[in-house]
């Protein structure tokens, strides 16, 4: 069976640096999406996505006037649906690896993200990706699935991850 990992942990342990250098240690076509924080000032604003085939845009910002809000941010669902959906379903058809980063408070206001990260994990398809560590009977459901593997990422813990993580895909 494919592996379907899924890393969890409080915000900045490095759980989007952990799937970066995974991604980059395997000889696997990978595609999908991360998630970057934008920075002004040493303040966060807002989120980025950014494909691995290199697209990048702007999922929530402090200044966005949107419907949807989580915390300050406001989300801009058409970006997360059109980029990074779009990104999830390519890799799916076409790639080794599907990266999902992430499954979290935004992305799960987006019935269609949602959707299509069930047919991902649904697909037989290696998965790596990010869910957030608080409950939502979204993500509660995933956790419980019994072909995902969850892995709690610490600062004292990601540098044994990474070799772990590599061996995981490649075998």
């Amino acid at each position: 069976m494919k592996p379907k990992v899924l890393l969890t942990g409080r915000p900045g342990c490095g759980k989007t640096t952990l799937i970066k250098r995974v991604v980059n240690e395997l000889a696997l076509s990978a595609g999908g999406f991360y998630t970057e924080e934008i920075r002004q000032s040493g303040q966060r604003i807002g989120f980025k996505i950014i494909t691995l085939d290199g697209e990048e845009t702007v999922l929530a910002h402090v200044d966005f006037n949107t419907k949807q809000r989580v915390g300050k941010y406001e989300i801009d669902l058409h970006v997360l649906e059109s980029i990074g959906t779009e990104a999830i379903r390519i890799a799916v058809q076409a790639r080794q690896l599907v990266v999902i980063d992430e499954i979290g408070p935004m992305e799960i206001r987006s019935r269609v993200f949602c959707d299509v990260a069930n047919e991902a994990l649904d697909s037989g398809k290696p998965i790596l990706g990010t869910i957030t560590a608080r409950s939502f009977p979204f993500t509660n459901r995933i956790k419980k699935r019994h072909d995902v593997t969850l892995i709690e990422v610490r600062p004292n813990n990601r540098e044994q991850l990474l070799s772990g993580l590599c061996d995981q895909f490649m075998s």
